[in-house]
């Protein structure tokens, strides 16, 4: 199972939110950049990021993003804002090893359609869900789609990875829900799952699923573990 320490950027910081919500914010960053490296030294392949004012639509931090693409040696997979095919080729084309689409898979497939044909293995959908509801535009709206449903969706398009996002988890430090991506599992598609992990007891719990991956912020921030360790613990 990969390990992907996961970076949220506001303002352009480096912050956590808890359980999506943007009047609980911690800043654990002023340089973004400077932190994805920092994950690199220590051994991470991929690092998550997501730009927290493109996903509310409020500002961008694209051009940090970019940058990162350009100098970090490692796969850099990013979300937030990303509506029409510019934006998604701009950030392809600036060195983005995979795009994460999330309001759009739900609102415009025919996007993610396109994407995929034009970037194949190079396109992720993010369903982000709070109580197995699709929430979208920051997590600040809701939709009465399901999220597996959206899941089965997708995977019929030919999307070949899923970041799946358990809302009422994120940025709690409560541990995943296991019950949860034992089911996602169960589809013919790379599982990643976001929210929640506290401890190394958590990411060996998730090992024992076949997920592809597992995305990591706030208990690094907080020392919970180490990326070392976390690294150690999965091989």
């Amino acid at each position: 199972m990969l390990f992907i320490p996961a970076i949220d950027i506001r303002r352009s910081k480096a912050v956590r939110l808890f359980r999506g919500d943007y009047n609980q914010e911690k800043v654990y960053s002023e340089d973004p950049l400077e932190l994805a490296q920092s994950f690199i030294r220590s051994g991470a392949k991929r690092i998550h990021v997501v730009d927290l004012d493109g996903a509310k639509g409020d500002g961008s931090n694209r051009k940090i993003i970019q940058k990162m693409a350009e100098v970090v040696s490692a796969t850099i997979d990013t979300g937030g804002g990303i509506r029409n095919k510019a934006d998604i080729e701009q950030l392809i084309e600036s060195g983005v090893s995979r795009v994460v689409l999330g309001t759009v898979a739900l609102e415009n497939p025919e996007l993610v359609k396109w994407a995929n044909k034009k970037y194949p293995g190079r396109i992720t959908v993010g369903i982000d869900a709070k109580k197995n509801i699709v929430k979208v535009k920051g997590w600040l709206e809701g939709e009465s789609q399901n999220g597996f449903d959206l899941a089965r969706e997708v995977v019929d398009i030919g999307i070949d990875e899923i970041i799946y996002t358990d809302i009422d988890r994120d940025g709690t430090l409560e541990g995943p829900n296991y019950s949860l991506y034992e089911r996602l599992c169960k589809l013919p598609v790379k599982i990643v799952a976001s929210g929640g992990v506290a401890s190394l007891e958590d990411l060996l719990k998730l090992n024992k699923l076949p997920l592809y991956g597992v995305i990591a912020g706030k208990a690094l921030y907080e020392k919970k573990f180490t990326v070392e360790e976390a690294l150690e613990a999965l091989t």
